[in-house]
């Protein structure tokens, strides 16, 4: 981050041995740790809540512990609204009082010359793991560790936060029971039978919480680098309680339709196992079949100039077009009725922002 000091105490890596962030992953599971810990942990226990803990420098502030729910607005709403109007509140309370901990929403400020302009989380794609988990329907906590607290700090925040976490798993467990049963039973009727109303977001922006959000930092002096875009940053000893619009609510502002399913006539043998390792059901066409469906024309396809992760990520343009055609037999079927239908939409729709295609 720009301006950032060295922590107080180790941090570990982003990266694996394949130079793989992982926290970057959870769509393309190209690492062996995300797609065992999709394959080990998400499909065979199938828990109600992960929680994904790091450590964040690129502001300062007083909180040793920041937090963040499911961003992913083509997830349940009933699972974004309840873990971040619902649970994090309560479990922010618990940590304070209980365990002495102090805690705010995470995020960096907009701009560090004006800190009151607002506070900014991060993106809302499901690469990152909270997303991730979101987006099939369960309860995902992020912890950022504040890496400019001493080591022994850090540590026992961390760990008092998922004290506070479980004290209120333990007496709201039937709750958070019901309400992904209640998302799953959602996703599973959206697909039978989609409105015109049940849309999947294209072109997503952040927008401010009605709450503002009260960060105890400090007075920062601000001074231009030649020929950088990034000012250097320095914290002075002067403390002061920003009260900032919280830019952390992402709302869609192109969607298309949810269709009945996905027809995919021609595959790599790649697609059908990525599918496979999130779960999510495939079937085949047991023989030829002529339908009126809904085709996507690519118009222009262009690869990013910088690589992301060993990629060049593609940005795609086309239109849609009701034809009548044959797919022959074979062909994948991924209905969208099935619990992991918004996963299966996210990694399908051809516009997705972070997608297969």
């Amino acid at each position: 981050p720009p301006g950032a000091s060295t922590a107080a105490g180790p941090s570990g890596v982003r990266h694996n041995g394949q130079n793989l962030d992982l926290n970057r992953d959870a769509m393309k599971l190209e690492s062996p740790e995300m797609r065992g810990l999709v394959r080990n942990v998400l499909l065979r226990w199938d828990p109600l809540l992960l929680v994904d803990c790091h450590t964040t420098d690129g502001s300062y502030h007083e909180e040793p512990v920041t937090y963040s729910w499911p961003l992913c607005p083509n997830g349940d709403p009933a699972i974004i609204k309840y873990v971040r109007e619902i649970m994090l509140p309560a479990v922010d309370a618990t940590l304070e009082k209980k365990y002495g901990t102090l805690s705010i929403p995470y995020g960096d400020p907009q701009d560090f010359k004006d800190m009151e302009k607002g506070w900014e989380t991060f993106s809302h794609q499901p690469r990152f793991v909270t997303n991730y988990v979101g987006l099939r329907n369960r309860l995902s906590i992020l912890d950022e560790n504040y890496n400019y607290a001493d080591f022994k700090t850090r540590v026992l925040g961390n760990y008092n936060l998922l004290k506070a976490i479980l004290d209120y798993c333990e007496t709201n467990a039937p709750e958070l029971s019901r309400l992904v049963a209640d998302a799953d039973a959602r996703t599973v009727l959206r697909g039978l039978s989609p409105k015109e109303s049940d849309t999947f977001g294209l072109d997503i922006e952040v927008q401010a919480l009605p709450e503002k959000v009260s960060v105890r930092g400090y007075e920062m002096e601000v001074t231009p680098r030649e020929g950088s875009p990034y000012p250097q940053i320095k914290r002075t000893d002067r403390k002061k309680t920003y009260v900032m619009p919280y830019f952390a609510d992402f709302v869609p502002k192109r969607t298309v339709r949810i269709p009945y399913a996905y027809l995919i006539p021609v595959f790599g043998t790649d697609i059908l196992e990525k599918l496979r390792q999130h779960g999510i059901a495939v079937e085949r066409l047991t023989e030829a079949a002529t339908l009126e469906t809904e085709a996507f024309r690519i118009k222009e396809i262009k690869g990013a100039e910088r690589l992301y992760q060993g990629h060049r990520t593609n940005a795609v343009k086309g239109e849609y077009a009701v034809e009548k055609r044959e797919f022959p037999k074979g062909t994948l079927v991924v209905r969208t009725a099935q619990a992991l239908g918004r996963l299966a939409a996210y990694l399908l729709e051809p516009e997705s922002d972070d997608g297969l295609l």
